[in-house]
């Protein structure tokens, strides 16, 4: 069984490569049980919390079988007592036909990687495809990969970085910058947004930071955040004024607190949602319908994008292997 570190996924994977993966596998689906939630109580401190994601498909593999997975998180908010971060995760790979063990992955680096890719797949359909000017909302570690993702798909040639600890936001702009990109930080969140052409946010904000009233017309907005029912990243305006779709709606539906709390405000009904991304790389449903229309995004995260990016990572390191 092989063991694949983050750095391994790095090497392993591209932005618009995993897009075009990621696309592929939304439109031939996959069996995606709901996801486990444990809570593991404490007799001190705050309780852990531990997600079990499978799924399972029959995906093109080497071994034609195709492939299950399960990952495995766990989130400890007072691991930072011990120096350790609140989210850990490992990726379990098995073969489709036997469920042997086949590869244990860095679930982490992962999560990263597939979640800003599935954003950027969203984009492909929800976008202006002339969009230059990229927003982001938040620094944390999942921030670049969004911006280099969504640079994967459009034309961007200007990013800008807000975040609510300024150090943080001019940390990634430096980083960026080291990467070629032009940016710079939003020091003024109201007054960048109407400026942007795509917004991306993935902050673990429970008040409204991206207000709609704000959004020029033709404005995408990409919500990553926000991943329980009491979080929330953008207003009902932002909800009324756009053309809203989901990664899954069941995901959205019960976990996406910006979904959650515009239903319960009367800004978004349920039937409104104009689909998910399976339906968009299916064709069954259409995205942007005009350059002035405001879109929006939420996700939550699918397993489906998870064993497909196991899956390419897989492949990609045993393909020498497998070639002989």
């Amino acid at each position: 069984m092989l063991t694949i570190s983050a750095a391994d996924v790095d090497a392993a994977l591209d932005y618009a490569g995993l897009v075009g993966i990621l696309r592929a596998a939304f439109a031939a689906g996959a069996v995606q049980p709901v996801r486990h939630h444990h809570l593991v109580e404490r007799p001190d401190g705050v309780a852990s919390t531990l997600l079990l994601m499978p799924a399972w498909s029959d995906f093109a593999s080497i071994s034609g079988t195709g492939f299950v997975g399960v990952k495995i998180v766990s989130v400890s908010p007072d691991n930072h007592l011990a120096g350790k971060p609140a989210v850990m995760g490992i990726y379990l790979l098995m073969d489709g036909r036997t469920l042997e063990p086949l590869a244990l992955i860095d679930g982490q680096r992962l999560t990263l990687w597939r979640t800003a890719c599935a954003s950027a797949l969203a984009s492909t359909y929800l976008s202006r495809p002339e969009s230059r000017r990229l927003l982001v909302l938040g620094a944390g570690a999942l921030a670049p990969f969004l911006a280099r993702a969504h640079a994967a798909v459009r034309p961007i040639e200007h990013i800008r970085v807000w975040n609510r600890t300024p150090a943080n936001a001019r940390k990634l702009v430096a980083g960026l910058r080291a990467e070629g990109f032009a940016a710079d930080v939003a020091d003024d969140l109201d007054a960048a947004l109407p400026h942007a052409d795509i917004v991306t946010a993935a902050t673990i904000s429970t008040v409204p930071l991206v207000r709609g009233a704000l959004l020029e017309p033709g404005t995408h907005v990409d919500l990553v955040g926000a991943f329980s029912p009491a979080m929330r990243e953008s207003d009902e305006a932002a909800f009324m004024r756009a053309r809203v779709y989901v990664d899954t709606r069941a995901g959205a539906l019960k976990e996406a607190g910006d979904v959650v709390q515009a239903i319960a405000e009367g800004a978004l009904k349920p039937e409104a949602i104009c689909g998910e991304l399976a339906e968009l790389a299916r064709g069954a449903v259409p995205g942007r319908g005009s350059a002035g229309e405001i879109t929006l995004f939420k996700s939550v995260g699918a397993a489906i994008e998870d064993l497909a990016t196991a899956t390419a990572v897989y492949e990609k390191m045993t393909a020498g292997v497998a070639g002989g």
